[in-house]
């Protein structure tokens, strides 16, 4: 049995040059939603990884208490199906090593970026898509994908993340974003400790009209 009281949360965030002018706005908000996590009931880990057109991991599987500041330092193009890969294919490298009751029994991916795919030279959306969809179906991770400047809920549709699990947010709102991402998370993290599925938590944790409204999104679809 895995460990039911651990959560890991691997966030994958853009540091493209396109996010300079919410660099500041982006740590704090960073820093926010690590302090509301830390207030959570139950053992968590974080792991970041950082992308423009190429692939940074930050550190990994560090406990949420000794989360370090974010440095981010806008750059580049936006690889995102590249990044993708390769902290899907990390993440469960890493967990696979793991003896079963040392893995966490709450996986959640989240995704953050300001654009869209522009420059991978690996990998492509169906490759993306087909990962996202094994890891969520036959381990239960929990995907979320945050974008502005886009359809949030369209794109994550073409890489395997439910419309549920996807939020536009306005690129001048990304403190909103991370709050509504973590209160998300808290009530995913919370249903897994009062002993829910992870289909359960997933369906508890969804994105409510409200938060989509905060972070200046608007609805699925719309």
């Amino acid at each position: 049995m895995t460990d039911s009281a651990l959560t890991h949360v691997y966030v994958l965030l853009d540091r493209s040059g396109s996010m300079s002018a919410i660099a500041d706005d982006t740590v704090g908000g960073f820093a926010a939603f690590i302090r509301d996590q830390q207030a959570v009931a139950g053992r968590c880990r974080l792991s970041l990884a950082q992308f423009d057109d190429s692939y940074e991991l930050v550190y990994a599987a560090v406990d949420i208490a000794d989360v370090p500041p974010l440095d981010l330092q806008p750059r580049g193009s936006t690889a995102l199906h590249d990044a993708m890969v390769r902290l899907i294919g990390e993440a469960g490298a890493e967990l696979a090593a793991l003896p079963e009751d040392e893995r966490p029994g709450t996986v959640l991916v989240a995704v953050f970026t300001d654009g869209h795919e522009n420059s991978s030279v690996e990998a492509n959306g169906a490759m993306v898509k087909a990962l996202v969809e094994r890891q969520q179906g036959k381990w239960g991770w929990q995907f979320t994908y945050l974008g502005a400047n886009q359809d949030a809920v369209l794109t994550a549709g073409g890489l395997g993340i439910k419309a549920e699990d996807a939020l536009t947010y306005a690129a001048g709102n990304v403190d909103a974003a991370f709050s509504v991402q973590s209160a998300k998370m808290r009530r995913l993290r919370e249903a897994r400790l009062g002993g829910a599925s992870m289909a359960e938590a997933s369906a508890a944790a969804a994105y409510t009209a409200e938060e989509r409204a905060a972070a200046g999104g608007g609805q699925p679809g719309n």
